[in-house]
């Protein structure tokens, strides 16, 4: 069986890949589950999708844990523990990195048990989604999925947007695939995981005791919701004349002020939205990539 994980941000495209993928795969005479993971999150979240398929009947549900093919359509999420974007990658296993690095820089910082292929995003300008990228790289490293099926699965997909969404998708997918063509066939299916169930006698209990209850806290302040933002906004207190318009508005209510009246936004929980800097009258919010701020930090 080959099990597949794509990781990215929400608006990357990663339902989408793996709907694609899946659907190759289908058309290529497999047995197929793909599915997306997240919640209430927004633009921007870390998100992951999988996708199984085999010869025969899949039994295996739920998460893939131990992924054959790991694949990372936005290299920033490697950086967040909390992301696990690398969890159960073994020496069996490939990971693709969609990365404006090459590969020699990641083979020197990324600590990766398994084999890495990295794919370089400048070569993809036009808009299309990361997501479409890597589901035609995906198909080529796999090499059960030819280039018929993989068209035939965007349109099925896509088919319901512009022609020239479609189109344009469809070109990159293809010129993805063509890209890792020299390693087509790199994945090696995984063993079969699955075994007998356990049965577990669960007693009925009364209302009092099976009741839902909540015994702890405000433990929403201790999501860190600002690991899904990707840009930042940063305050001008020259330009700032502490209208506080930012804070009305902001959605997230992250924004506070200060004894001065200057407003504060608490980055912990900031998901950056940038609702704050589009109303701010004075242009006195910049925005600025994440990455760049945690440059000037360690400046």
């Amino acid at each position: 069986m080959y099990r597949i994980r794509f990781h990215g941000r929400g608006g990357q495209g990663i339902k989408t890949a793996s709907r694609i993928l899946g659907s190759a795969l289908f058309i290529e005479g497999f047995e197929v589950q793909d599915a997306p993971r997240y919640g209430a999150e927004r633009r921007g979240a870390p998100i992951f999708a999988y996708v199984r398929a085999d010869r025969v009947p899949i039994h295996e549900r739920g998460v893939i844990h131990q992924p054959d093919l790991l694949v990372v359509a936005d290299e920033t999420l490697l950086a967040i523990s909390t992301g696990q974007v690398l969890e159960g990658v073994a020496e069996n296993s490939v990971v693709l990195i969609l990365s404006g690095r090459p590969q020699s820089w990641w083979e020197r910082h990324l600590a990766c048990r398994g084999r890495m292929i990295v794919l370089e995003s400048s070569r993809w300008t036009n808009g299309v989604p990361a997501g479409a990228v890597c589901a035609g790289a995906a198909a080529a490293l796999l090499g059960t999925v030819s280039p018929r099926a993989l068209i035939a699965a965007v349109e099925q997909e896509l088919g319901d947007h512009d022609p020239a969404v479609v189109r344009r998708n469809r070109d990159a997918i293809l010129k993805a695939y063509d890209a890792v063509g020299s390693l087509r066939g790199v994945v090696t299916a995984g063993v079969e995981q699955t075994s007998a169930p356990d049965w577990v006698e669960v007693p009925l209990d009364a209302v009092a005791i099976g009741a839902p209850v909540i015994h702890g806290g405000p433990t929403s302040q201790l999501v860190k919701t600002g690991l899904w933002r990707t840009h930042r906004p940063v305050i001008d207190s020259k330009k700032c004349h502490r209208c506080l318009k930012c804070r009305a508005l902001c959605p997230e209510n992250v924004i506070t002020a200060a004894e001065d009246g200057l407003p504060v936004i608490d980055y912990d929980h900031c998901k950056g939205c940038l609702v704050c800097a589009a109303s701010c009258p004075l242009k006195a919010i910049r925005v600025i990539p994440e990455a760049q701020a945690g440059k000037e930090q360690d400046a």
